[in-house]
């Protein structure tokens, strides 16, 4: 299911840009420390020149994708999705020939989800990783940290922070195919009136990447004329939140919009339900929640019934059915079994955040150095927005082989992945439009509807 109606008008949040530069100040100013990375293909080795894929790299050696993302700690899961979706995509482009001779190769880089952790192992990745020619990842928890190192080592990179800071601070090789937390907020709202609830209790982690969703939230719920009942902070790395599931029961909500990755949201679930007589109140998350860690970790500690009967997620609409998600989702199921802590229903890959977009953009990148005859991000990276947004006159193409054959070809071209057409700002963002998901007792992933740009309009704050 696709809808072909895309949000009007961004929202943007101000920001103090003195604020950025601090930041970016002391994070080029870290020292390289001790390595939280560990390399899921071949390519380690001396660092590229200049950071980010030298043009003087020889014909034939191989290009490596760095996926700087936690791996550990209480956001784990998404390390191992994004590098699923980096085994899916480099293999197909591998086997369509690569990029001019190069093979691709990927690479774990964990962040453990804490920029005092992101910034030394992000140096050392520099230090040790040849053919460095694109970074995916780089998440909520430690984008504004990493970023600017990354920026500095004119390395392009795809990640999947919603912070909205980089909606209005200008990073020549920063790139984002999904929308900030604060529009994931207003969706999150949008689903809560669609399902006609009225009392909203908000329940979201500690860390940087869910924290960024409760003022917008709270905005939202209050220009949409519904009652916030609580809101409570979950500490990540505490084992019960008694405490936090009584408060939330005794507020009586319809249901609850939370984002606690980890083991955080099941232990609150489980909580509540004992609580509350035995039966679970009504869940929205945010996208995140579509993973198979995710599910499977919240159907144990509740039960699968009484879990799926009870679940709404917002997520970006993506392409389920035509020639580029059958390209997508044949890349991907080929790395079952394959693709480090990839754990669960391996199906739901294909509906996860993570899986979708950063697919499209290593396609983006690699159809770019093709484009460009460089694997120069310098040089290839202003092709990425010719090939994603279109050229008057470009053959749409929904694969990397089909798009390659185009461009060998001397055809100018539109690549059109499973997450749909770009349209990216000065900003470098290019973010989608809202489904309604589900899960099935099994853990499979339903699309139940879609979020017209009206809904998300009336409860924007």
């Amino acid at each position: 299911m696709k809808l072909t109606t895309h949000l009007g008008g961004r929202r943007r949040r101000a920001l103090a840009v003195t604020a950025v530069t601090a930041v970016t100040a002391s994070a080029l100013a870290a020292l390289a420390g001790c390595s939280a990375a560990s390399s899921a293909g071949s390519a380690a080795g001396s660092p590229a020149a200049g950071g980010g894929g030298s043009a003087s790299q020889a014909t034939g050696s191989p290009l490596t994708i760095a996926d700087v993302a936690p791996f550990s700690g209480p956001d784990a899961a998404l390390g191992p999705t994004y590098l699923a979706s980096c085994y899916g995509a480099t293999s197909a482009i591998n086997a369509a020939g690569g990029v001019d001779g190069h093979q691709l190769t990927c690479k774990s880089v964990d962040t453990r989800g804490d920029p005092a952790d992101a910034v030394p192992a992000v140096n050392q990745m520099f230090a040790s990783t040849s053919n460095l020619a694109l970074v995916i990842g780089c998440t909520s928890d430690e984008a504004a940290s990493v970023v600017p190192i990354i920026n500095a080592h004119k390395t392009t990179m795809f990640c999947m922070t919603g912070q909205s800071e980089f909606d209005s601070v200008h990073y020549p090789y920063f790139y984002r195919l999904v929308p900030p937390d604060l529009e994931e907020s207003y969706a999150m709202v949008a689903i809560a009136q669609q399902l006609h609830y009225t009392r909203i209790a908000l329940a979201f982690g500690n860390d940087i990447g869910s924290q960024t969703f409760i003022q917008p939230a709270i905005s939202a719920l209050k220009k949409a004329g519904l009652t916030l009942t609580t809101d409570q902070t979950l500490d990540l790395t505490a084992t019960t939140f008694r405490t936090e599931a009584e408060t939330i029961v005794q507020s009586h909500p319809d249901a609850i919009m939370t984002e606690a990755l980890g083991s955080a949201d099941p232990t609150l679930f489980s909580e509540i339900k004992q609580l509350n007589g035995g039966k679970m109140i009504p869940i929205i998350g945010t996208s995140a929640a579509i993973s198979p860690s995710f599910f499977k970790a919240a159907a144990a500690a509740v039960g699968a019934a009484d879990f799926t009967a009870n679940f709404h997620a917002d997520n970006l609409v993506t392409e389920t059915s035509g020639p580029a998600y059958q390209a997508f989702s044949a890349a991907l199921l080929s790395q079952q079994g394959k693709a480090p802590g990839a754990t669960g229903d391996f199906t739901t890959y294909l509906s996860a955040p993570g899986g979708v977009h950063l697919y499209d953009g290593i396609n983006l990148a690699a159809l770019a150095m093709l484009m460009s005859k460089s694997t120069s991000s310098s040089v290839y990276g202003p092709d990425i927005l010719t090939i994603g947004d279109g050229s008057p006159g470009a053959t749409v193409c929904a694969s990397f082989a089909s798009c390659a054959s185009l461009l060998k070809a001397g055809k100018a071209i539109q690549y059109e992945g499973p997450g749909g057409v770009t349209s990216f700002d000065s900003f470098h963002d290019s973010t989608g439009i809202f489904q309604i998901d589900t899960y099935s007792a099994s853990g499979a992933v339903n699309v139940v509807g879609n979020l017209s740009a009206a809904q998300l309009r009336a409860v924007s704050g």
